[in-house]
This record gives structure tokens, sequence and C-alpha cells, in this order.
């Protein structure tokens, strides 16, 4: 299986690790940034260099710049890389985990918002990777995956929902390879903005990093750029200017249903990453906007559940089934929206 360990952890948060940071010397003379930064960082070639380059990943005073661009005196280069400066020892700590299934193999979590899955630049501690190490001893990683053990899939920190957790190397393989030949069955809930004018749809568009955001992505309809993605949705319930909607993951690219939902005019509600967190449809009156406001305070978040898994256990072979409800956030902006759609 010739699988990324990163290939199919969806909904993940993208982030750029700064590596390198230097000042250039007041008495540098001009020369071109790849040949400077390849003498001046350890293991690094020419043809490196320009790759980062290109990829955005090398700033000069906090701007992408290109592989000719000649350093002046004072410029300020920061060399960023995916994976974080460290080393991958993962902090035991005894944080309450929602287990909703557990057998001798694999475990069910039902992780709450904000709370990020795995240790990362800037949240060493307090994630879910942190618990289950407290909690769980031995647990297997993915090769190439070192420091997230237990883990073959992850959602991001501010999306709720089941997450699936091997507890053996016999469970671990299996599952990664059902997320890799995407056989996983995944059903999301998301309050977007508007009303799509069909009840159900399918989005195929590729998605990438944004060349403007790196955290960002972007959807590829022509498949320029990224990789292949689909989304399967339906209308759950319509709430005149939003509407909560179903979306099965086909495909699980990284943020894939923020993305296609934005690439489809419906941003998630409140998501500020995918500018859900203005108000896209409604009125201007300022009973509405404070309605709204106290709905985005309720739930300082993207309006994303991971509502199932259905998969096929790894080792007894049997199709098993798990479903969360909506945390109390989420089903509480939504009760707000229904009781203003009724009384407005």
């Amino acid at each position: 299986m010739n699988q990324r360990p990163d290939e199919d952890f969806e909904e993940d948060e993208l982030e750029l690790y700064e590596h390198h940071r230097i000042l250039v010397d007041k008495g540098q003379s001009p020369v071109r940034i790849d040949k400077f930064l390849t003498e001046k960082v350890a293991n690094a070639t020419r043809n490196k260099v320009q790759q980062a380059i290109d990829s955005g990943t090398i700033l000069v005073n906090g701007q992408p710049t290109k592989a000719n661009y000649k350093i002046k005196a004072s410029d300020e280069i920061k060399v960023l890389m995916e994976k974080p400066p460290r080393d991958t020892e993962v902090i035991s700590e005894n944080i309450p985990l929602d287990i909703v299934y557990e057998d001798p193999h694999l475990l069910i979590v039902n992780k709450p918002p904000g709370m990020v899955v795995h240790p990362a630049h800037g949240n060493w501690t307090g994630t879910l990777v942190n618990g289950l190490v407290y909690h769980f001893q031995h647990l297997p990683e993915m090769k190439g995956n070192v420091g997230r053990p237990g883990l073959v899939h992850r959602i991001d920190k501010d999306t709720s929902g089941l997450l699936v957790v091997a507890k053996t190397e016999e469970a671990m393989t299996p599952l990664a390879a059902q997320f890799f030949h995407h056989t996983i069955d995944r059903t999301y809930l998301a309050l977007v903005w508007g009303e799509p004018e069909q009840d159900s749809g399918t989005i195929v568009g590729h998605v990438g990093r944004s060349a403007k955001d790196r955290k960002v992505m972007d959807v590829f309809p022509d498949g320029s750029q990224g990789k292949h993605a689909v989304t399967h949705w339906k209308v759950v319930r319509r709430l005149r200017y939003v509407t909560l909607v179903q979306c099965n993951l086909e495909t699980g690219r990284t943020h894939q249903i923020r993305a296609h939902m934005r690439f489809l005019g419906h941003p998630l509600f409140n998501d500020a990453m995918y500018g859900g967190d203005k108000i896209r449809k409604g009125t201007q009156f300022a009973k509405y906007k404070a309605f709204v406001q106290n709905c985005f305070d309720l739930m300082p978040r993207q309006a994303l559940h991971a509502m199932s898994l259905g998969f096929i256990h790894p080792v007894t072979k049997e199709k098993i089934y798990f479903e969360a409800p909506l945390p109390e956030d989420f089903s509480s902006v939504l009760d707000k929206w229904d009781n203003y759609v009724k009384h407005e």
C-alpha cells in the first residue's frame, strides 16, 4: 500500500513551522537567495531551496520570494517546513476521553470542539493523543507518522465528532487501508450560509493549498492543482438564511468540506478561515445582526460535526457503525435559528 501517512487525514489544520530565521548582515553584498541559503542552511541543496521557494515556504521580510531575488542588508529570511522542529515524544496527560466504543483492537472517540487531535506547533499538550497515551499503553504508530500513536485519520481542532483509534498493529494496517481506499463511510453535519437551490448534489473538484494563504485550501475544478476530491451533500433542514446539510466524503482531503461548500457558494457558518464568520445572507436590521452575533458567540467555531463512522472491523471483519449526537453548542445554535425563523 503506497500510502503517505497524511494522505487521508481529512479536515486537519494546515500549519507551517519556522525552522530557520536569518537576519542578513548589514555588510552583506547582494547575492541570489537560493545561493545564499545553500551556503547558510545545513544539508541544503540549490534544488531543494528552489523547490521550497516555488512552494512559498521561504519568506523574505514576511513575503514569499523568487529564486532570483538578490538579498539585501538587514533582510529577514524565514525558512518554513511542514513538520515541527522538535522531537516526537508525546507527553502523557490525564485528559478525560468520551469513548463511544472500545474492544481489544480499537476504540471510537467522540472529540469535543476545541480539542487538537495530536501534538504540533503551538499545541504540544492538551491534545487527544496526550490523553490517549495516558489511558492506553503501547499504541501503534503508522510508519512515517511518529508522534501520533493510534491515529489512522484525524479531524481538525474545531470540528467535533467521531474518530477511530487503533490499539494494535493488527488493527492499524487494515484500518489505514480502508481510509486510503476511501471505503470508510463518513457522514458530517454542517450548517452553511444560504439555501442551496437543489436538495442534494455532488461536488467534484481537486482540493489544494491556496497560493495566497497556505493554511487555506482552494478548489481547482480543472484538476490543475491539488488532489481529487468528491463530496456528496443533501439538505437536512432549511432555515431561511442558513441550511443544515449532510455531507458524505468519498475522499478525505484536508478541509475538504469547508473548501467545497465555499466553492459551492455556501461557506460553513462561523468558519473564519473560509469567510463564514460574517453575515452572508439575511437582512440589514440591527436585530438580525445581533441575533447572528449571538449565534457566533454561542458557537465560536465552524459549524461542522463528524456525525458517523462506518467500516469493516479490522479483525472480526464485521461491518460496524457509530453515531455521535450534535454537541451542545451546535444544537443550541440550531434551536435558535428554528425559533428565529418561526417568529420572524
